[in-house]
């Protein structure tokens, strides 16, 4: 009877393991589940790249297997980015990524074809006024990420007067912008803003180039504004273009997406980048759930989703490294604020009201007011970036795109 007794309670204990084994494996890894991914370039391009490295590293975290995870690449802002989505849908995916601004509205007319597939689309606007139940948009607060790469610069500025390179009156930034949207405009100032918050004197000038992805646009760019005089480079472009081009200049250069130490070892500085990962997850994981995604998202420093390369001590400024991490801080704390309106002017005066084109319609009307307690308040009424001010001390040398 003993004997039978301890069969019984070993076969119960056995019974019980195996439950739990099961239970615990039922992770995010969904045989049934399928996800789509749809990017502007490939691989070449530092925006893409740092988006597909994400889609990668979540694939393997959540235990995906290959035949779960499709790649559309080099899918151009226009039809192509519907058919991209719409082939994905056929092929079964319950979640489609897009990365580009432009896939947009290609991807709303998706989502109302497919309306049992989540659509996610990092960078857009319309989300929160489409109200469908199935297109969301997601950004992360670069504009923070930005500053402190601008302190960097601020600093290396400032060794360089101290090294009597430049006068204090000559500190010129130069920056290279894909377009006029307030997404570049808003990465640019947040940059300029961290570069001053430690060089008053810093100026900036602005060469657009008309598009996301352009090595020889880039380049001449840069030529350009280290010809004008700027003796730092900075971009929201996305090829080598511009890193290479201080490179062969000797021009120090703080990079977008990732880190261009390899190709430009003598003067590359440090990197800013929205790691996408933590909204992949989140999003796999909500929909595997049965939980409603936000129509709007936007990770910040704390959450993973603004990140730094390392620094490069050996073109960085001494202390650049301490000064990064003080400011980090106070982001994190709340007693610094990128947008605080006491940092900038526009046409000499400081702002206490501004109406933001928030909910974007065809005629572009300004509709929010974003200014609170002496603060803009970037990315608080939806995801993507909205800051357009074209602030003093910055000088915009084209401003057709």
């Amino acid at each position: 009877m003993k004997n039978l007794k301890k069969v019984l309670a070993l076969a119960l204990v056995l019974v019980m393991s195996l439950s739990f084994v099961a239970c615990n494996s039922e992770s995010t890894e969904d045989s049934d589940l399928k996800v789509g991914f749809i990017f502007l370039h490939d691989e070449n391009s530092t925006y893409d790249k740092n988006f597909m490295d994400a889609a990668t590293a979540i694939k393997e975290k959540l235990g995906l297997s290959d035949d779960q995870v499709i790649y559309k690449t080099n899918i151009a802002e226009g039809n192509d980015c519907y058919e991209a989505a719409a082939d994905l849908a056929d092929q079964g995916c319950s979640i489609i990524f897009a990365d580009s601004f432009g896939h947009e509205p290609y991807l709303i007319k998706a989502a109302k074809e497919f309306p049992e597939v989540m659509f996610c689309h990092s960078t857009g606007t319309r989300a929160h006024t489409e109200k469908l139940p199935n297109y969301f948009n997601a950004f992360a607060s670069i504009y923070e990420g930005r500053y402190l790469a601008g302190i960097a610069a601020g600093m290396k500025l400032n060794e360089m007067i101290e090294a009597g390179k430049f006068t204090a009156d000559q500190a010129k930034i130069g920056y290279i912008g894909a377009y006029t949207y307030a997404e570049v405009i808003s990465g640019y100032t947040s940059f300029f803003l961290g570069a001053r918050s430690v060089c008053p004197t810093a100026t900036m000038e602005v060469q657009f180039t008309g598009s996301w992805y352009d090595e020889a646009l880039e380049k001449e760019a840069a030529t350009k504004l280290i010809s004008n005089g700027c003796v730092l480079i900075s971009q929201h472009a996305d090829s080598m273009g511009a890193p290479t081009a201080c490179e062969n200049a000797g021009i120090p250069n703080v990079s977008y997406n990732g880190s261009t130490i390899a190709a430009c070892p003598e003067t590359f500085i440090i990197s800013s980048r929205i790691d996408w990962a933590p909204y992949y997850e989140f999003v796999i994981n909500s929909v595997i759930n049965g939980e409603k995604l936000p129509y709007d998202w936007c990770g910040g420093i704390e959450e993973g989703s603004v990140v730094l390369t390392e620094i490069n001590e050996a073109v960085a400024a001494k202390g650049t490294a301490e000064a990064i991490e003080d400011a980090k801080a106070a982001l994190i704390e709340g007693t610094l604020k990128v947008f605080d309106t006491a940092s900038f002017t526009v046409e000499g005066k400081k702002l206490d009201s501004y109406l933001a084109d928030v909910d974007t319609d065809e005629a572009y009307e300004k509709d929010t007011e974003v200014i609170k307690d002496g603060y803009f308040l970037e990315s608080e009424y939806r995801s993507a970036p909205y800051f357009d001010l074209n602030i003093d001390g910055i000088k915009l040398l084209n401003t057709m795109f």
